[in-house]
């Protein structure tokens, strides 16, 4: 399946589901053009990693995609000068790295997206998912859509999918 975003529009589409989402506080930017920190959305074909689920919100669930539960101590490097830029790591970690564990439900579901990661160029910008929202804020780069609607999705989601940012 070919997920799309069409930034201009806020609108995610899977299969004949078209869907409200939320993108960068930056908009979005060309690949590029992106840089940490910009809070731009970049716009390319990426593939999906796998899932991040957060074990006391999320119920198990059946997925063709790789996934692992997520815990208090996980977050994902966002220093351009750490090793391990733009991968998961664990707190406490002596670089900075965003915590994955948050008190809201912006990460009870995560789908790393392929950006940036292969290899990942220091300071061209980390942690590029598909998240759950509210619609009460941007993102700080990522696509976000509702909690229930991703959950919904994540079954019919396979290894060799990707998701458009238009």
């Amino acid at each position: 399946m070919i997920l799309r975003v069409d930034t201009g529009q806020r609108l995610f589409h899977a299969g004949d589901d078209a869907l409200p989402c939320m993108i960068g506080r930056g908009g979005a930017c060309p690949a590029e053009a992106k840089r940490e920190g910009d809070g731009c959305t970049p716009l390319g074909r990426w593939p999906l990693r796998g899932v991040l689920l957060r074990r006391d919100r999320v119920p198990p669930l059946a997925l063709a995609l790789p996934w692992r539960w997520t815990g208090p101590t996980d977050g994902w490097s966002d220093d351009p000068a750490d090793a391990a830029y733009n991968r998961p790591v664990l707190h406490p970690h002596r670089h900075s790295a965003e915590r994955l564990w948050r008190e809201d439900s912006a990460y009870d579901v995560i789908v790393p997206l392929g950006y940036n990661d292969a290899p990942a160029r220091p300071g061209a910008g980390s942690a590029i998912f598909l998240h759950c929202t509210d619609f009460a804020r941007p993102t700080e780069g990522c696509v976000a859509i509702a909690r229930e609607a991703l959950i919904d999705l994540l079954p019919r989601l396979a290894a060799r999918d990707v998701i458009e940012i238009l």
